[in-house]
């Protein structure tokens, strides 16, 4: 503390960006992209989009989706039904595997569920439709990352998270004129656009990015602070997550007595009635045609802030409402309902969820300039030696190379994302994982690239790449499927033409920040003495009594030179 408390600030909101910086940035890019994960998962399953303007009531989609599953997976301990909403208009069912099944996964793996799109209208399965993860792994990603448990990707973003939440407190304290500096923009000025951009983008959203690093930290909490669980409920911690998550409370053993499951129709208009005329958003089925059998409803939540919605469960083989909870939740339930609920903005309306978007790209701005910034103010400690010839440090070169490698590497590689759900065989087993593959391929080309070769020639390859990348995708889209922006901007889907649109500008802010980029080329510097000599020699050289002309640089011209 011997250079004061602002500088030691300074000090801590340096490196805490720097050390989890290019992790924060993808965590940023793919969460921003969540916002928007049904309109995603819509455009990647072309053949849902006929299926997508068609409706139907939820009770009667229920009943669609309870026959589906009967067909298909009459033998699992667990189903999931996805009723159709104003975000997302298909009817969706997942079912557990079977006990006993082949393909369980490991311990400490992800469990692998089966699913299906059903047509609304049908109940049948659309025909031929793509697998994919679509925008659920964008969002996933954004919190688990992938390619190991999930219980260490969320360790570790949980990490990064709370570095992001004292990097952005001690900005605050460090920067004293924060607020003015964010109407000052000095283009051309080296690190101080750097500074000025990074301030601009931070302050922008300055709310947003204390709210949603926060929110973040709060929808794991149970994770990484459980003894206030563990001491209030005595290591009870089964009792404590069944009040929490009402919808999983129940984990009892089938009896093994067969018995029908009862109708979901009327259940779901039971709900609705209760509910006033919301209807359930997801209904769980505990054990489905055994004895013990029973249904959870859970209320939509798309008008509501918070996350936590009320549940009703019934008695699956006679359709008897069991009980409900959550109508009435204490203050903690309705704090950590609301917290989490604005992080996942499941409440953002058409109008709202843009906003949420913008903020979020925003925030990717911050995160990568102020990870630029560092590498630009580090290599001025290296002018006298590239003056001569030299090279800089390997820890500035590590940096440029991380820097490109999640700047520059995270965008493109959720640009070959989508590539790869066009450009893919439809019938390609596994393949969900096979676009992901894509996702991290094109990830670590770019970022091998960067650590061989970090210099700005390769910064304005990739900026073009990946603008094309993103402006072309309607083309491709064009090309691969019949819901074109020409059919999708004036008969629908809305989201599949917002998509496209979505791209395409995301696509041209590239390549406008390559123009910038090749626009605006550093000048060498010229010293003092070599200033001195060049007016020295202008001196003798001009004809006694002349004006010496100046050259771009506001020097006299050289006759010759």
């Amino acid at each position: 503390m011997k250079e004061g408390f602002r500088q030691s600030m300074a000090w801590l909101h340096t490196w805490s960006g720097l050390l989890v910086g290019w992790v924060l940035f993808a965590m940023f890019a793919t969460g921003t992209s969540a916002y928007f994960r049904d309109d995603i998962t819509l455009w990647m399953k072309p053949e849902l989009h006929q299926a997508s303007t068609q409706t139907q009531a939820p009770a009667a989609a229920a009943e669609l989706a309870a026959a589906r599953l009967q067909a298909v997976a009459d033998k699992s301990p667990r189903w999931f039904i996805s009723l159709p909403d104003g975000r997302s208009p298909s009817l969706g069912i997942t079912w557990a595997p079977a006990p006993g099944a082949k393909d369980q996964a490991p311990k400490n793996q992800r469990r692998r569920f089966e699913s299906e799109t059903l047509d609304p209208a049908t109940g049948e399965p659309v025909v031929k439709a793509r697998q994919t993860r679509g925008g659920e792994f964008l969002y996933r990603f954004h919190f688990d990352l992938h390619y190991m448990p999930a219980i260490w990707g969320r360790w570790i973003v949980g990490a990064c998270a709370m570095f992001m939440l004292v990097a952005i407190i001690s900005g605050i304290i460090t920067h004293r004129r924060i607020f003015s500096d964010f109407f000052t923009f000095r283009p051309r000025k080296g690190q101080r656009s750097w500074l000025d951009g990074h301030n601009a983008t931070a302050v922008l959203a300055l709310p947003f990015h204390i709210m949603i690093t926060y929110t973040g930290l709060i929808t794991l909490m149970f994770l990484y602070m459980p003894w206030g669980a563990q001491n209030a409920y005595k290591g009870d911690e089964k009792t404590f997550f069944s009040e929490v998550f009402p919808s999983r409370n129940d984990d009892a053993k089938p009896s093994g007595v067969h018995v029908a499951l009862a109708p979901l129709g009327p259940m779901v208009m039971q709900a609705t009635q209760h509910w006033q005329g919301t209807p359930p958003g997801r209904i769980t089925v505990n054990r489905p045609n055994d004895a013990t059998a029973t249904i959870s409803m859970t209320r939509q939540g798309e008008n509501s802030v918070s996350s936590k919605q009320p549940v009703m469960r019934f008695n699956g083989a006679t359709g008897e409402l069991i009980g409900t909870q959550g109508d009435d939740l204490s203050g903690a339930m309705q704090t950590h309902g609301v917290l989490y609920g604005l992080h996942v903005a499941h409440f953002a309306t058409p109008l709202i969820r843009p906003l949420f978007f913008l903020c979020g790209l925003a925030g990717c701005a911050m995160v990568g300039t102020g990870l630029l910034l560092w590498a630009v103010k580090e290599r001025q400690k290296y002018a006298k030696a590239l003056a001569k010839g030299g090279r800089v440090g390997f820890g500035l070169r590590l940096v440029d190379g991380l820097n490109i490698g999640a700047v520059a590497g995270v965008p493109l590689a959720i640009a070959g994302y989508f590539w790869a759900n066009r450009l893919l065989a439809v019938d390609l087993p596994e393949r969900p994982a096979a676009e992901i593959a894509w996702f991290f391929k094109v990830w670590g080309f770019v970022a091998v690239l960067g650590l061989l070769r970090p210099t700005r020639g390769l910064w304005k390859v990739l900026l073009v790449g990946t603008g094309l990348a993103f402006g072309l995708i309607p083309v491709l889209n064009a090309f691969t499927t019949a819901t074109h922006l020409g059919v999708t901007l004036f008969k629908g889907p809305l989201p599949v033409a917002l998509f496209d649109l979505t791209v395409l500008g995301l696509g041209l802010l590239f390549l406008f920040s390559a123009w910038m980029l090749h626009k605006h080329r550093p000048k060498p510097k010229v010293s003092k003495v070599a200033k001195v000599t060049k007016v020295v020699k202008v001196a003798k050289a001009s004809p006694p009594g002349g004006q010496p002309i100046l050259d771009g640089d506001g020097l006299p011209e050289v006759q010759g030179s």
